[in-house]
C-alpha cells in the first residue's frame, strides 16, 4: 500500500522508520467516532493510557486535524510532524500518562482507514462503511501508536446518521446503545491494524462452534440470503478445527465474517471482525464451480487460521510479516484437506502455490522471506505473495513433513501459551518447533528463510557414480552468490541423504542401485521441498519411459520442473513440445493444470496472424479434442473431482483452438441461455462467453455483457464477463472498454487491475492498454497507490510484453520511477523478467514452432 505521503514526496529521499513504541507504550484506547455519511466527515476523541518512557513522545496520526490534546487533563502544545505521520509531545513526568486527543477527518476513498463501499440495488446506489487498517492505516482513522507491538485493549463507540434496519458490527459484541452511540465490549490485548468496525444496510446468517462461538457471516442485500451458507459452514468448521489442531480455545465471544463491496485485498483478519472481497465470500450454492467453491474456502481458512496465528500472536515488527502469512497459508490447506477430504485440496496447493513460488523465486533480485524494513514505503512492498505467502508456505510444508504433525502440534501449543496476546519473532516459533521435535528446525530453515531464491539440484551419471549437485537456480541473468541450502531430498532410493548441505554428494554403484530399486530414480517425492530437479538424458528418459504410470504429482512435478528450466534456458521447450501428447486424455485435473500451463508458455513463440499461431491453435486443439468428446460441456450426476476441474481447462483450449465443434456447442449454449446468462454453468460460463465475444461479437453483446456486470453482486459471474469482453478483437470495442477504465460504477478500482490484465494480454488491445497505463499513470496512482497491490500493476505488465520493442518502452518509462521508495525492486525485476523472455524467445523460436508443427 502506498500511502498519500509517499505519493506526495515520490522524488524525496525518506528517512527510515522512526519506532515512536519505544518512547510510549499505550496499554488501553477509549475511541469515539461521530461519522456522518453524508459530507464524510468524521469527529473523534481518543483517549490513550499508557507509559511514557521518556519526555519527548510521539503517535501516529496521519491526516488528522488536531483540535485539542490533554495529557493528564491538562492542554498540551502539540507539534505535527507530517514527514513521520507524528503527533509530537513533551511529557512533564514519565511514567503513567493519559493522552486525550480530539479532531476530525474524512472518509477516504482509498478503501484504506475508514471508507464507504458502493452498491447498486434495482438501480439505487448505497454504501456501507468498512474499515480497513493493515499495515498502518489505523492511524488515518484515530490517534495511536500504529505499529504490531504496541497492542493494547480497545473501547469503541460509534456514532453514525443510523437508519431503520441496519447492523453496526465491530470486533466485539455490542453492549449497549445510549442516545444513538453504539457501544462495544473491551477488547483483548491486540494490535491497531486488527481494528475493525462496519455499519449499513446488511444482512446476516449465524451459527455456533460445538465450543459456544458465535459465528456470521454478513453481506449486503443485493446478495441473495443462501450466497451466504457456504461462507457460514466453512468458517464454523474452521473455527472447531483449529481449536482442536492447535489445542486452543478461540479466545472472543464471536467470529464475524463481512463481505465489503469494495475491498483492496483478498480478505482481512481483523479479530472477531474479518472482511473479505465479496467474491471470497458469498457464493450461489447452485451454480459456482468447484474451483471457485475451492478458492472461497481456502481464503476464509487462511483468515480464520490468523486468528490465533498473527491476531492471537503477532510479529513483533513487519520483517516478520511471513510468521503471520506463510503460516496461514499452509493452514488453509490443512483446514480444507480435513474438512473436505474428497477435494484432495494439497493438490490445490501443487496447481498454485508451488509454481506462482518457483516462478517468481527464480528472477535474480527477488526478496527473501525474511525482509528487514528500513522504508515506510517497504513496509507495503512485502506483501508478495508468490514469496511472504506461498513460498514461505512451501518452507513450512517442508518443516512439517520433517517433524510430523504431532511436533507441529504440540510445538505451536506451547508457542501459543507463551506468546499469547504479545508478539513473537521468528527464533521463537523455530524454538518452540524445534522444542517439541528435537531437531534444529532453524538450521534447516535458515537458509530458505533468510536467502533469496532457491536450487536446482542436477542428478547425473558418471563411471557409474551418481552425482548429485546444487546451484542456485535463476530465470534470465543472475548473480551467482555461491549461495547453499539444506536441502530435504526426499528420494526413493534409500542410499540418498535425507538432508543435502553440501555444494556435492557422490554415490557410487548407480547401476546396482538401479536394479536393487527396480524403478527409476526419483528426487522431492511429493514435491513439497522448494527446488527443481535436472535429470540428466540417461536419468530423464528412464523417467520418461512410462511417465504416466506416476501418480499426479509426480508428473505435474515433471511438467513444471521442465518447464521452468526451459524459461531458465537450461533446457529448450522444444524437447518439451513433443512430450506433450503422453499427458492429453490424463484424467488427473493435476496433471491438466501441468499440461495446459506448459501449452500458455508456447503462446510467446508465436506471433499473432501468422502460421505459427495457427499450427499453435492445432496443437491445443490436438490435446483437448479427446477430453472435450469425454466430458462434454454438461456436468453429470456424481462427476468426480478431477473431471469437474479438468473441464475448464479443455473445452478453454478448445476455444482457443477455434475447433469448430467446440466454438458452435459454445454459441448453441450461449443462445439457448441468452436471456439468463448468469444461469450458464458455471465451471464453463467464462469459455462461453469468450467464445461469443470473439467469435459473434457486436456493441449490442458489448452493451449487454456490461450492464449484466454492473447490476451482479455474483464475483464469479463478473470475473467471466471480465474475461470474455476482454477477449474482443474489435479494436472499437476494446478503446470503448478502456475508456471505462476511469469510470468506478461500471469498473471498481479493485478490479481494474484484471481488466487492464485482460486487455493488455489480448494481441488486438495489447498498444490500446499499453499506451493507456503510461497516459494515465498519475491517475492511476491517486486513485489505488495507496493499494498494497498498486505495484503488481507493473508485474501484469511485465508477464505480457515480449519484445525489444516494448522492452525498450518498458525501460523507458520505468526506468525514471526507479527512486521511487516501494517500486524499485519490483522494477528492477520486471524489467529483468521482460529481458529474459525477450531473449529466450530470440533464442528458441525457430526449434520451438518447428516442433509443434512436427508433432500435428
Amino acid at each position: 500500500m502506498y500511502n498519500e505521503s509517499i505519493l506526495m514526496k515520490r522524488g524525496e529521499n525518506m528517512t527510515e522508520i522512526a519506532r515512536f513504541y519505544d518512547d510510549f507504550q499505550p496499554s488501553h484506547y477509549d475511541i469515539y467516532l461521530d461519522i456522518d455519511r453524508g459530507t464524510k466527515k468524521i469527529k473523534g476523541t481518543t483517549r490513550i493510557t499508557g507509559i511514557a518512557k521518556s519526555a519527548n513522545i510521539a503517535i501516529h496520526q496521519k491526516n488528522l486535524k488536531i483540535d485539542l490534546v490533554e495529557v493528564n487533563g491538562e492542554q498540551s502544545k502539540f507539534e505535527i510532524d507530517t514527514t513521520k505521520d507524528a503527533l509530537r509531545l513533551t511529557m512533564d513526568k514519565l511514567g503513567k500518562v493519559e493522552v486525550k486527543v480530539e479532531y476530525e477527518t474524512k472518509l477516504t476513498d482509498s478503501m484504506m482507514g475508514i471508507y464507504p463501499s458502493y452498491y447498486e440495488i434495482d438501480g439505487v446506489k448505497k454504501q456501507i462503511i468498512g474499515t480497513q487498517f493493515e499495515t498502518n492505516f489505523a492511524r488515518q482513522a484515530f490517534p495511536c501508536v500504529d505499529e504490531p507491538e504496541a497492542k493494547a485493549t480497545f473501547d469503541l463507540a460509534l456514532k453514525y446518521d443510523e437508519k431503520p434496519g441496519e447492523l453496526t458490527l465491530a470486533n466485539m459484541p455490542e453492549n449497549r446503545v445510549e442516545d444513538g452511540v453504539h457501544y462495544f465490549d473491551t477488547t483483548v490485548r491486540m494490535s491497531t491494524y486488527l481494528v475493525a468496525f462496519a455499519f449499513g444496510e446488511l444482512q446476516g446468517k449465524y451459527a455456533e462452534t460445538k465450543s459456544g462461538v458465535k459465528i456470521g457471516v454478513f453481506a449486503t442485500k443485493a446478495h441473495k440470503a443462501n450466497e451466504l451458507d457456504f461462507g457460514l459452514s466453512i468458517a464454523k468448521r474452521s473455527i472447531e478445527f483449529y481449536e482442536d489442531f492447535y489445542e486452543t480455545p478461540y479466545p472472543l465471544p464471536h467470529s464475524w465474517q463481512l463481505a465489503l463491496p469494495d475491498f483492496s485485498a483478498g480478505a482481512m483478519e481483523n479479530w472477531g471482525l474479518v472482511t473479505y472481497r465479496e467474491a471470497y465470500l458469498t457464493l450461489d450454492p447452485d451454480n459456482t464451480s468447484l474451483e471457485m467453491k475451492q478458492l472461497v474456502a481456502t481464503v476464509i481458512a487462511h483468515e480464520l487460521a490468523h486468528q490465533w496465528f498473527g491476531d492471537l500472536v503477532t510479529m513483533k515488527w513487519w520483517d516478520d510479516l511471513w510468521l503471520n502469512e506463510s503460516f496461514a497459508n499452509m493452514m488453509e490447506y490443512v483446514a480444507i484437506d480435513a474438512l473436505e477430504p474428497e477435494w484432495r485440496i494439497w493438490e490445490t496447493f501443487q496447481a498454485s502455490e508451488s509454481p506462482a513460488a518457483l516462478q517468481r523465486d527464480a528472477t535474480d533480485g527477488v526478496q527473501s522471506v525474511h525482509v528487514q524494513v528500513k522504508n515506510p514505503a517497504e513496509i507495503d512492498a512485502l506483501f508478495d505473495g508468490a514469496i511472504v505467502y506461498a513460498k514461505g508456505a512451501r518452507m513450512l510444508v517442508m518443516v512439517r513433513a520433517l517433524i510430523g504433525d504431532d511436533a507441529l502440534r504440540a510445538g505451536l501449543k506451547n508457542y501459543f501459551e507463551e506468546h499469547q496476546y504479545d508478539n513473537a519473532t521468528g527464533a521463537d516459533l523455530w524454538k518452540a518447533l524445534g522444542k517439541a521435535s528435537g531437531m534444529d528446525v532453524l538450521k534447516i530453515i535458515n537458509s530458505w528463510l533468510e536467502q533469496p531464491g532457491y536450487p536446482v539440484v542436477t542428478a547425473k551419471v558418471e563411471d557409474d557414480d551418481l552425482i548429485l549437485s546444487q546451484k542456485q537456480f535463476f530465470i534470465g541473468e543472475g548473480h551467482d552468490q555461491g549461495r547453499q541450502w539444506q536441502i530435504p531430498l526426499n528420494s526413493n532410493y534409500d542410499e540418498i541423504p535425507t538432508i543435502m548441505s553440501e555444494k556435492e554428494v557422490k554415490i557410487a554403484g548407480y547401476q546396482n542401485l538401479r536394479e536393487k530399486k527396480g524403478e527409476p530414480l526419483r528426487i522431492n517425492i511429493g514435491n513439497s521441498s522448494h527446488f527443481i530437479v535436472k535429470y540428466d538424458d540417461t536419468l530423464l528418459e528412464d523417467i520418461l519411459r512410462d511417465v504416466t504410470g506416476y501418480d499426479s504429482i509426480t508428473q505435474l512435478q515433471i511438467l513444471q520442473d521442465l518447464r521452468l528450466l526451459a524459461e531458465g534456458n537450461q533446457v529448450s521447450y522444444e524437447t518439451i513440445v513433443p512430450l506433450l501428447n503422453k499427458f492429453a486424455d490424463s484424467k488427473y485435473a493435476l496433471v491438466n493444470t501441468a499440461l495446459y500451463s506448459v501449452a500458455r508458455n508456447l503462446r510467446k513463440f508465436v506471433t499473432p496472424h501468422t502460421v505459427e499461431e495457427q499450427n499453435l491453435k492445432a496443437l491445443y486443439n490436438k490435446l483437448s479434442a479427446h477430453q472435450v468428446d469425454r466430458l462434454g460441456w454438461i456436468q453429470r450426476v456424481n462427476e468426480s473431482v478431477d473431471d469437474q476441474l479438468t473441464r475448464p481447462y479443455v473445452v478453454g483450449a478448445a476455444i482457443y483452438g477455434n475447433n469448430k465443434t467446440a466454438v458452435a456447442q459454445a454459441h448453441e449454449l450461449f443462445s439457448a441461455n441468452k436471456n439468463q446468462l448468469s444461469s450458464l454453468q458455471a465451471d464453463v460460463r467464462a469459455a462461453i462467453l469468450i467464445n461469443e465475444v470473439k467469435n459473434f461479437g457486436s456493441h449490442e453483446l458489448f452493451n449487454k455483457l456490461l450492464e449484466e456486470h454492473r447490476r451482479s453482486a455474483d464475483g464469479s459471474y463478473k470475473s467471466d464477463i471480465c474475461a470474455a469482453l476482454t477477449s474482443s478483437k474489435d479494436p472499437a470495442i476494446l478503446n470503448e472498454l478502456i475508456d471505462k477504465f476511469e469510470d468506478a460504477d461500471t469498473i471498481k478500482p479493485q478490479d481494474l487491475r484484471a481488466w487492464f490484465a485482460g486487455v493488455l494480454s489480448n494481441a488486438e488491445g495489447e498498444q490500446l492498454a499499453w499506451d493507456w497505463i503510461r497516459n494515465e499513470w498519475q491517475w492511476l496512482e491517486d486513485t489505488v497507490g495507496g493499494d498494497m497491490e498498486f505495484t503488481t500493476f507493473i508485474t501484469v505488465i511485465a508477464r505480457v510484453l515480449r519484445t525489444e520493442e516494448r522492452l525498450a518502452e518498458f525501460k523507458e518509462f520505468f526506468e525514471p520511477k526507479l527512486v521511487v521508495p516501494g517500486l524499485t525492486r519490483e522494477i528492477k525485476m520486471d524489467t529483468s523478467v521482460i529481458e529474459s523472455r525477450v531473449k529466450l524467445i530470440a533464442e528458441q523460436q525457430n526449434g520451438v514452432n518447428k516442433a509443434i508443427k512436427e508433432v500435428l
